[in-house]
């Protein structure tokens, strides 16, 4: 029995070349799922992910885009349509942090967050809706972050762009529904990529004391909700926010 469980669709995801968007990536692919995916650069990482994916059996291409430019977005989107025909599931994962307290952040800090954050999402949905819509079906998915349901100290900017992330998923799953697209989100916890990776062994360590299930995440953990919510076993779930998190949102 074949157990690819996105075998013939195409999927596009922005941030792709590490952390959680090449988990996503990679998941994807290993069930069938021919992939695009968004770099900031057509870089070497950029080409190893290629190299990565269409080693397993699928069709794969990178493109180089600023995520938070609404005409490179659709630009990127037209292309992926042309090269790959459609896009079944879009997931907006691009992202970036640019911490500071509320009283010392600059308006450079909070604009960036919000345009590579929030406003990326904005762009790619934008362009791949009105291709979904006429399929009459598609699956987007928005990498928000259980900040974005809480709140941080010292992240505002963040935490103002990952809660954007919910409800711009929310108003779509309202808004497309009729139409065969659903919207949902991901709220991650403590993963380890490379920005938490950069935190003292100390720190991540005391972190993880926290965690109900005592440990941080893994890139993996998070693509494995992706695929559910990307994939036909989710047919009926739209407009939710699923925490990946070990239990911090409790």
């Amino acid at each position: 029995m074949d157990t690819q469980l996105l075998k013939n669709r195409v999927a596009l995801v922005t941030g792709g070349t590490r952390g959680i968007g090449k988990a996503i990536a990679l998941e994807f692919a290993r069930n069938g799922a021919d992939v695009a995916f968004t770099g900031s650069s057509r870089s070497e990482a950029m080409v190893a992910v290629e190299a990565e994916i269409i080693a397993l059996g699928v069709r794969c291409k990178g493109y180089a885009a600023n995520a938070a430019d609404f005409e490179q977005a659709h630009s990127v989107v037209e292309q992926v349509i042309a090269d790959f025909g459609k896009i079944d599931i879009l997931v907006n994962n691009a992202g970036i942090t640019k911490d500071g307290l509320m009283l010392r952040m600059s308006e450079e800090q909070w604009d960036s967050v919000i345009a590579v954050n929030l406003k990326s999402a904005f762009n790619y949905t934008h362009a791949a809706l009105p291709s979904m819509a006429r399929q009459r079906s598609g699956s987007i998915i928005n990498l928000s972050s259980v900040v974005g349901i809480g709140g941080n100290a010292g992240q505002s900017n963040y935490a103002a762009s990952k809660a954007g992330l919910i409800a711009l998923a929310k108003s779509v799953a309202k808004e497309m529904g009729p139409r065969g697209i659903r919207a949902n989100c991901i709220a991650p916890g403590f993963i380890a990529t490379d920005m938490t990776d950069a935190l003292p062994e100390a720190v991540r360590e005391e972190i993880g004391k926290q965690i109900p299930l005592r440990r941080g995440g893994e890139p993996e953990d998070v693509a494995k909700v992706a695929l559910f919510l990307a994939s036909d076993m989710a047919a009926y779930v739209t407009g939710q926010v699923i925490s990946c998190c070990g239990g911090m949102n409790c």
